[in-house]
């Protein structure tokens, strides 16, 4: 997969590209980084890649000629042209579907906003608009990490263990079950029985449990789009009325 990114501080991605899963990844030639400098296509003296909005207001916005200027740069570069995204508040919310579908993409780019956003005539240009949550950040360097670190977890090979991304919950809207390490009691705090059973079956059914049960109680929004099982039903209902004794 290559991806480009598209920013007026490219410093920002120096370490978190080479570190850990990304930078296994890198090294295996699963992923491939082109990371542009929006400034070296502004052609005024001063570089500048902000003005003062029309019809006046605070701070400033980030002009469209340069970030155009580098999308062609781009293009001409690999020849072909890539699936943009512009990551902004406006845009749809980050999640682990939206991930696996652009991991299926071959070549995305990433457009890292600032200031006060981007002049809107850029969004004639972009396929898609990203946003991490509904919080105020500096700009989009930050949220285009995240997305990057999502998106490369759904590429195979990526992880050390193939298995982990199908373990993990979320992808049927479930938080992950509690987990656990040596040592086995810690200020009087022992790990559950079930998992030193050496019983797969009741250590699943636990797991399955405690999943549930942790959202309900921390993310109920989520039970909206989990599907329970007929045995997820069962224990739905021990949950509650383990809550309400």
């Amino acid at each position: 997969m290559e991806i480009g990114i598209l920013t007026i501080f490219p410093g920002i991605f120096d370490s978190p590209l080479g570190e850990s899963i990304i930078k296994r990844a890198r090294q295996k030639g699963l992923v491939d980084f082109t990371i542009i400098n929006i400034r070296d296509f502004a052609k005024d003296i001063h570089k500048t890649c902000d003005d003062a909005p029309y019809g006046g207001g605070p701070g400033m916005v980030m002009k469209i000629e340069p970030i155009y200027n580098a999308m062609e740069y781009l293009e001409k570069e690999k020849g072909r042209r890539p699936k943009y995204i512009l990551l902004t508040p406006q845009g749809r919310i980050l999640n682990d579907e939206m991930a696996a579908r652009l991991a299926r993409q071959s070549f995305i780019c990433l457009i890292c906003g600032r200031y006060e956003g981007i002049d809107e005539r850029i969004l004639h240009f972009v396929d898609e608009e990203v946003s991490i949550g509904d919080y105020v950040l500096s700009g989009g360097e930050f949220p285009a990490l995240v997305l990057i670190d999502a998106i490369l977890r759904h590429i195979p090979g990526v992880l050390g263990n193939s298995e982990s991304i199908k373990e993990e919950s979320l992808n049927e809207n479930l938080l992950e079950y509690p987990q656990y390490t040596r040592p086995q009691v810690f200020m009087g705090m022992e790990v559950p029985a079930p998992l030193l059973s050496g019983n797969h079956e009741e250590i699943r059914k636990w797991r399955r449990k405690e999943a549930i049960r942790k959202t309900i109680l921390k993310r109920p929004d989520l039970m909206g789009q989990f599907k329970p099982t007929e045995e997820d039903l069962i224990l739905i209902r021990e949950i509650m009325e383990e809550i309400l004794e």
